[in-house]
């Protein structure tokens, strides 16, 4: 059955006279009289008694009165319901981003996003970069942040820029490292940005450090060189207000410009349309990022 037959139901059941409900209606007599006909066929029982008195209801025809009263006012909720959440944003916003970006950059966003937007459920992945490509290329995820150049076809937009740091306790100047006796404390990474350090030491110097020491995370190689044991080369993203006491030496690329590393958002053209992803992305734009 159709609203309109339960609206025929219960205006018939209120006005117990075939002229008024019609009028209400707004429709003729003898076609209201051929509609009731059908829906009682429909039921397959007599809804209405006719007397000259007017309409009376049968038992199963209180019975479905009821039934038809009922599923007016559900659905009129339903609609008040799906207009009033028409404003607010909900769902699932699926992130994929790098790790660095994860540890320094995202967490003060997310705070904002989860205490704006209370009714959305976030779901988050970290990793390297290629990691996050790949997922966004299997199309399991709103919203990549990657660093290094994207290899991307959908939407992408340019995050920031930070500067790569040699950072030490002792050394003021580039120049120190011929006479450094300290390791070189590296962590794991990506290709693209192990590359990028490879060739800016190969144009500055004609071998390799003399010892390096590998850790698995970008926060352990900086405590590392923090407490003395070694120098590294950081991203300035990773270094906060706290880290003033080290010397922070930024590195320039053959042209003699700082060297950078590039953070960038990706996204498929279709996700943009999610109110959730919408949002996210105008919280990234309050943050003074032009998307």
């Amino acid at each position: 059955m159709q609203r309109a037959d339960y609206e025929i139901i219960c205006v018939l059941a209120d006005e117990k006279n075939m002229r008024r409900a019609a009028e209400r209606l707004f429709v003729s007599q003898p076609a209201l009289s051929q509609r009731l006909h059908s829906i009682e066929t429909h039921w397959e029982t007599e809804i209405f008694i006719r007397s000259k008195r007017g309409l009376i209801l049968t038992p199963e025809g209180e019975k479905i009165a009821d039934f038809a009263k009922k599923m007016l006012e559900e659905e009129d909720q339903l609609r008040d319901n799906i207009v009033s959440t028409q404003t607010e944003v909900y769902g699932t916003l699926k992130l994929a981003v790098a790790s660095i970006i994860g540890q320094y950059w995202l967490p003060r966003l997310l705070k904002k996003y989860v205490e704006t937007y209370p009714h959305v459920k976030i779901s988050l992945m970290t990793g390297w970069s290629s990691d996050i490509l790949r997922h966004m290329y299997e199309n399991d995820t709103h919203i990549g942040i990657i660093r290094g150049k994207p290899k991307w076809r959908g939407k992408t937009f340019h995050l920031f820029s930070d500067a790569l740091n040699l950072v030490d306790t002792n050394m003021r100047s580039i120049k120190e490292l011929d006479d450094i006796t300290k390791p070189y404390i590296q962590f794991k990474s990506d290709s693209s940005y192990y590359q990028e350090i490879q060739e800016w030491w190969h144009h500055y110097y004609q071998k390799p450090p003399e010892r390096t020491i590998i850790v698995d995370q970008i926060e352990t190689c900086k405590q590392m060189a923090i407490n003395g044991i070694g120098y590294a080369i950081l991203p300035s993203i990773s270094l906060t207000d706290q880290d003033q006491h080290i010397f922070q030496i930024p590195l320039e690329d053959r042209k003699q410009k700082p060297l950078t590393r590039d953070t960038w958002l990706l996204t498929h053209h279709e996700t943009m349309e999610l109110k959730q992803v919408k949002a996210f992305m105008e919280l990234v734009r309050s943050e003074g990022i032009d998307l």
